[in-house]
């Protein structure tokens, strides 16, 4: 019973393709081989290629007529829409870029608004002080003006004094020569 062999029927289909195979083959390339054939085969392409053009033209002419699209248009129209696509997806990348960029740019700008307030404010708290500083030294300036008029009238009593006091002064000289005391 182990010598006994199972029926495969994929073996049997296998040997009878590679017969139709071979054959096939054979025929072929006793008819390639065959000019007379090859002539009649390419007459016989030539006139159907002929016929399948002419009637393509016949079918675009009454689609065209019709109102209804053929193969040819609606490939240009599938072509065209994926061109469409591909440039609004461009334009999509474009449109991010420039929104990063705005972005970026309006970072940027609002950094710089912030340093130009924190400048204004420092120029703002330094006018308040030189302001401060300037009065303090016009009233300084004021006082030493009061003070200068103080001394130059003090100075005008000393002088006026000493005016007075010299006529004396000349009055005990000449007292004093003549040895009177008094």
């Amino acid at each position: 019973m182990s010598n006994e062999k199972t029926f495969d029927p994929f073996f049997g289909f296998n040997q009878l393709s590679e017969m139709w195979d071979k054959q096939v083959n054979g025929l072929l390339y006793n008819l390639a081989n065959n000019e007379e054939f090859v002539r009649t085969a390419g007459f016989g392409l030539n006139s159907y290629s002929f016929y399948l053009e002419r009637l393509r033209k016949n079918q675009e002419q009454i689609a065209a007529l019709m109102n209804i699209p053929t193969k040819k248009d609606v490939a240009n129209a599938a072509k065209l829409s994926i061109q469409t696509e591909e440039k609004i997806d461009i334009l999509e990348e474009q449109i991010w870029k420039l929104q990063d960029t705005v972005s970026s740019i309006t970072k940027e700008n609002s950094g710089m608004f912030e340093e130009v307030v924190n400048i204004v404010m420092q120029m703002k708290n330094e006018f308040q002080k030189m302001s401060k500083e300037v009065a303090e030294t016009q009233k300084m300036n004021a006082d030493l003006q009061e003070l200068r008029k103080e001394i130059e009238r003090d100075l005008i009593e000393i002088r006026r004094e000493k005016q007075k006091k010299e006529p004396e002064k000349k009055q005990d000289k000449e007292l004093v020569l003549t040895g009177i005391n008094k």
